[in-house]
């Protein structure tokens, strides 16, 4: 599993120009089954995705297609993590570590 963490590098007006674009980039990643939770950092200077794929790569590879990269409006810190304990509802992304 992985967080990622967007910090903004543009002003906010520069990212809400973005956002409409943003959101529908989150939905596909939604859709594809990449993403599990999203939203914004209080206060407004990023915001954090808990994602799951296959590798790191796909990780990276995904976040580089976000429309804010592409605008030049964030960048990404990317922590891989073992969930050994979750909630009920996402025991199907329990790992166990190498």
């Amino acid at each position: 599993m992985f967080v990622l963490e967007l910090t903004y590098t543009a002003p906010i007006e520069a990212v809400d120009a973005v956002l409409e674009a943003h959101v529908a980039w989150l939905d596909e990643q939604y859709e594809r089954g990449h993403f599990l939770a999203s939203g914004r950092k209080n206060p407004r200077d990023g915001g954090v995705i808990l994602a799951v794929a296959g590798n790191r790569a796909l990780i990276e590879e995904i976040a580089a297609t976000d429309p804010f990269v592409a605008a030049g409006v964030c960048g990404y810190r990317i922590t891989e993590f073992y969930a050994t304990k979750t909630a009920p509802e996402l025991e199907r992304y329990r790992e166990t570590p190498d």
